[in-house]
């Protein structure tokens, strides 16, 4: 892969993964628009390595909130629950059906989708639709720690379909939030806490593969950048959302996906 594919791929993912554009399909579309070689699966681990470090280097404080008590750390009293504390059991139950559904069903969807813009296209723009509808509906009147037993259902169930690419982790899980009631921040920070802990299951689920298979000959150096491009521009795009959305709608967001999804329509007609 040549460094520049690596630049590009890595920046992508780290803007894609955490805005809800799918990073999925843009990774699967990018390298077909421009002819490029399908990135391989060392490649594709490595900018979810990244990403996952943009969310651990984001929320930390959040995270050492959430474990501190079950570690002994010194200043949590046995049995104190904190927000964060208590945010730790929903984010896992919430997890739940996601890691079930990639074990299961990822790589048949990935044969399926991933080489079909079409597919993609339609994902697209149904699901900014959907984003749509989620904002002008939803109550939006809970925040972060008002987390209720039925919103871990409903957005556990939601992030479980964001293995199609087009669909987008941080689109679906942000539009059951915004229809349980959540806040836009909340729905976009309670996806990002989300995020980590599939994250990093997926990484470890598919470093089976990377340990058979190895790394390229002459690939270090662009895996090391495409790491370095997708934490960096990660976790600008993590504050970047969360401050945007305080005050803004996800407008923008619906318009672009809408638009992306046309424009791959209108590529797939013209190549034939």
């Amino acid at each position: 892969m040549h460094i520049l594919e690596a630049l590009v791929l890595g920046f992508i993912q780290g803007l894609t993964e955490f805005i809800p554009i799918s990073s999925s399909a843009h990774l699967a579309v990018i390298p077909w628009l421009f002819g490029w070689q399908t990135p391989g699966l060392v490649f594709d681990v490595a900018l979810h390595l990244g990403t996952l470090f943009a969310l651990f280097s984001y929320f930390w404080r959040e995270w050492y909130e959430m474990l501190a008590p079950y570690l002994g750390k010194r200043g949590h009293k046995s049995g104190v629950k904190t927000g964060e504390t208590m945010l730790l059991w929903p984010i896992v139950m919430a997890c739940i059906p996601a890691a079930i559904s990639g074990m299961v069903f990822e790589d048949t969807v990935e044969e399926a989708v991933r080489t079909r813009p079409l597919i993609i296209a339609i994902l697209m723009i149904g699901l900014g639709v959907l984003l749509f509808v989620a904002d002008r509906i939803g109550r939006q009147r809970r925040s972060l720690h008002e987390v209720r037993l039925s919103d871990w259902l409903v957005i556990g169930l939601a992030q479980s379909l964001a293995i199609f690419p087009g669909v987008s982790r941080s689109g679906i899980t942000i539009t059951a939030g915004l229809l349980c009631g959540l806040e836009r921040e909340s729905s976009a920070r309670f996806s990002f806490l989300l995020g980590a802990p599939i994250i990093l299951g997926a990484g470890i689920y598919k470093l089976r593969d990377l340990f058979t298979i190895g790394l390229p000959p002459g690939e270090i150096l662009p895996f090391i950048l495409g790491v370095v491009a997708a934490t960096l521009v990660g976790y600008i795009c993590i504050g970047f959302l969360l401050a945007y959305l305080k005050k803004r709608s996800v407008g923008i967001f619906v318009v672009y996906r809408i638009l992306f999804g046309v424009f791959l329509i209108a590529m797939v007609w013209l190549r034939g």
